[in-house]
């Protein structure tokens, strides 16, 4: 269990620290080309969720990222003893959860920057705690397929 801890702690460090360099050494709004016309460190504030949606409403961010902690520490106690890939896919959730609920207590918005275009689609930008949070919903989708293939092979089996 210690590892997947170790995982999110890593990824909340990592999140605090992309976003501390921005905050600190970039106007918001100021953008930075990193790969042309593909990826831009760009300084962006959000007060909602993704795509900006929901702006302003803290107090029910606050209040969900709890329940989401809360569930997601009770998933890894439970199901990071079975299968590293849930566990790991959890710790990933948690990280995003507490990276974005970092920001949304002491900076009461959330610092992104990863700006890209992709196939000329200006997608929004987003930081390290969202894309921990979608890869970690990818990994428990994916885990929660190889699961249902093992219990249906150990049910032909059977």
């Amino acid at each position: 269990m210690f590892v997947y801890y170790l995982i999110a702690l890593v990824v909340i460090l990592l999140d605090q620290l992309t976003k501390w360099i921005v905050v600190t050494q970039m106007e918001l709004g100021q953008s930075i080309p990193v790969i042309e016309n593909f990826l831009y460190w760009t300084s962006h504030r959000n007060q909602g969720a993704a795509w900006g949606i929901l702006q302003g409403q803290m107090w029910f961010f606050y209040l969900i990222t709890v329940v989401v902690i809360g569930f997601v520490i009770y998933y890894i106690q439970q199901y990071g003893k079975e299968s590293r890939l849930a566990g790991t896919a959890l710790a990933l959730i948690l990280a995003g959860a507490i990276g974005n609920f970092i920001d949304r207590i002491f900076r009461r918005e959330v610092v992104d920057f990863a700006d890209t275009l992709i196939f000329g689609y200006d997608f929004p930008i987003f930081n390290v705690a969202d894309s921990s949070l979608v890869v970690g919903v990818i990994l428990v989708m994916l885990a929660t397929i190889i699961d249902e293939q093992r219990k249906k092979k150990g049910s032909l089996e059977s």
